[in-house]
């Protein structure tokens, strides 16, 4: 993809974020349909936050078996980029199962363990769940529960505790760091 192509799908995917969360903006079926057409677009092109976003609408309130899926690959395209959103989304995917996509606890593992060490605090608590009561193919492994559960912790006080209007832009740089790892 070439620089020019990057920066337009950038904008287009700026756009179709600010008409997704207008809320002066009326709600007419034009709109939605603008707004989702730049999803798709963006996602098209690769562009890895619409991949998750789009991704995650398609598989959750699309209408169709084929929405379903293309939002399932999506989102499994994204999680594949480090989109920690999406690598949770694909635990999920994968622990719940899909057409496209059957049900495999090691994958979802593997997808939970991803986002979690990227800043996911519910696949870090996902994963701490499953080692707690033996869930996911895991065997019950307090020692894991507990550093999972820390790790979520850690991650939901951070969340938690980021206000942003008293942030000076330093220290959200290195909050944002934190929670990348």
């Amino acid at each position: 993809m070439s620089e020019a192509s990057s920066l337009f799908t950038r904008l287009e995917y700026r756009l179709a974020q600010q008409l997704f969360h207008t809320r002066w903006l009326p709600r007419s079926p034009r709109t939605q349909r603008l707004t989702m057409h730049l999803f798709q677009r963006c996602a098209d092109a690769g562009h890895p936050a619409a991949l998750s976003q789009y991704g995650h609408m398609l598989f959750h309130r699309g209408v169709s078996p084929q929405d379903k899926a293309r939002g399932a690959r999506y989102v499994l395209e994204a999680a594949h980029a480090g989109d920690a959103k999406a690598q949770y989304q694909a635990g999920q995917i994968r622990e719940h199962g899909c057409a496209q996509y059957p049900r495999r606890d090691d994958h979802a593992v593997t997808w939970y363990a991803r986002a979690g060490e990227a800043g996911h605090p519910l696949a870090a608590t996902r994963l701490a769940r499953a080692y707690r009561n033996g869930e996911l193919g895991l065997p019950v492994d307090t020692e894991k529960a507990g550093h999972w559960q820390a790790l979520a912790d850690r991650l939901a006080g951070l969340a938690g505790s980021l206000d942003v209007g008293s942030l000076d832009a330093g220290s959200m740089d290195r909050a944002e760091g934190e929670t990348r790892h």
